[in-house]
């Protein structure tokens, strides 16, 4: 991060027009510093290593070279950079390699500029930020696998989730930011942070999927 505490980003697209809105809509917030943009993957390689951003926010399809590969080549290359992906497709062809390749997160372009402030802050602590659609598509993909070996080594947890605790897991697991779930459980967004703090405490888990694997294997969802 900057002197000043701001996350600094690479936005990395082949629209021109997008880059520029997307630079404009992210710099009036005092939380976020774009450092540069990137027409495709190639470029966003060399930026990354000349301006060392804490997160790049990556389209998937890009001439040159794609989303997809830029973050598998990041990974290795500037495995301290999180990739938040930012696309219009939300297929399984599109959002399964993005993740498996190590992006942390995967949003569309129609959300709104708060959620991708907060979604770019959250990569950047190495959360994973999930568009609703997304984080279903993945947990449905769990649930299909055979979880035999999983279960018989899931534990009961040591200290329960509490009926509020239980109440934010949901909502994480669907996707929603600290903001939607304050709004729908009627909570300030610090008292959100703590619950999901205890949340991934109690769970033994990094992160909001993370969480919300661990808790479907111990039928909590």
């Amino acid at each position: 991060m900057s002197a000043s505490g701001q996350v600094r980003v690479l936005v990395v697209d082949d629209q021109r027009l997008f880059r520029e809105a997307l630079t404009t809509l992210l710099g009036a917030s005092a939380e976020v510093e774009v450092v540069g943009g990137a027409a495709d993957g190639a470029e966003a390689l060399g930026l990354v290593a000349e301006l060392r951003p804490d997160v790049v926010l990556m389209d998937l399809r890009m001439p040159v070279l794609d989303g997809v590969s830029t973050t598998r080549r990041l990974r290795v290359e500037h495995p301290e950079v999180r990739v938040l992906v930012l696309t219009t497709f939300d297929g399984d062809d599109e959002v399964f390699p993005a993740l498996r390749a190590g992006a942390v997160g995967y949003l569309l372009k129609d959300a709104t500029a708060a959620r991708l402030v907060e979604g770019v802050q959250a990569a950047a602590r190495g959360e994973s930020v999930l568009q609703p659609s997304v984080a279903a598509k993945v947990v449905a993909l769990v649930s299909r696998l055979p979880d035999v070996a999983e279960r018989a080594r899931a534990q009961p947890l040591v200290d329960p989730l509490s009926p509020r605790e239980l109440e934010v897991l949901h909502e994480l697991a669907d996707g929603r930011s600290n903001r939607e779930i304050a709004s729908r459980l009627y909570l300030s967004e610090g008292t959100v942070k703590n619950h999901i703090t205890n949340v991934l405490a109690k769970l033994g888990a990094r992160d909001r999927t993370q969480a919300a694997l661990r808790a479907r294997s111990l039928g909590l969802l």
